[in-house]
């Protein structure tokens, strides 16, 4: 059956958009080489119509640079249009890549839900709230012990802060009073003589001569401190 009928062909896959646009690319780097080919002629041309004057060489010089010329026209045309194709194939191409792009990243995305929701089957939120009131507790219990091995045994109380207030404004007015000469402490500065008569309270000394007693005969004499005078001793001649 096979040798009558023919055996069936197996289909050639299509071409994909890589392959189209390489295919296009090549025509294209063709045409611009015909393109360059044709410019370096034309100038040659260009220069021959310089050089030669102006009949019946020169117009066939002219006739030969007009056809080039077209030929020149019509391969930038088909560039023109192989250009457009690639730009149309690179487009499709970047969006096939972007819709790639976006099976992957919902494949992934997929994955990743299913790998949480098996996560979250294990985590609760009552038993973090649970573990969250522990753990305040706890820290409460170890603040109380802190403060309970912390307390003074030789402060009482029932001590008034009032009262303490108070003392220690007394204490800062009695400092202000001693740094209010000069801003130097009182035991900082020089000791004052004291008042020595003032202290012991004596009398001043007497000024001139006193009153004579009663029972004094006034011609004896008296000292300064107004006591009778030592007889001094007469000179004998």
């Amino acid at each position: 059956m096979k040798r009558v009928f023919g055996a069936k062909k197996d289909k050639e896959p299509p071409p994909s958009i890589g392959d189209a646009s390489d295919r296009i690319n090549k025509r294209g780097d063709t045409v611009d080489e015909k393109i360059k080919k044709l410019d370096v002629e034309l100038n040659r041309y260009k220069e021959q119509i310089k050089k030669t004057r102006p009949g019946p060489a020169q117009e066939a010089v002219k006739a030969r640079a007009m056809r080039v010329l077209k030929q020149k026209r019509m391969y930038e045309g088909q560039r023109d249009m192989l250009y457009n194709q690639t730009f149309n194939l690179d487009q499709v191409a970047f969006a096939s890549e972007g819709i790639k792009d976006a099976q992957q990243t919902m494949t992934a995305l997929k994955s990743a839900n299913k790998e949480l929701k098996g996560m979250m089957k294990t985590v609760k939120i009552q038993d973090i709230d649970n573990l969250q009131d522990e753990m305040m507790d706890l820290m409460d219990v170890s603040n109380e012990i802190q403060e309970t091995l912390g307390r003074s045994y030789s402060v009482p109380d029932d001590i008034d802060e009032e009262e303490l207030m108070g003392e220690l404004d007394a204490l800062e007015a009695d400092m202000g009073m001693e740094t209010k000469s000069d801003g130097v402490p009182s035991y900082l500065q020089p000791d004052r003589e004291s008042d020595i008569d003032g202290e012991l309270n004596l009398p001043s000394a007497p000024i001139g001569h006193a009153a004579v007693p009663a029972g004094r005969t006034n011609g004896q004499a008296e000292d300064e401190l107004g006591l009778p005078a030592v007889p001094r001793a007469t000179l004998r001649g």
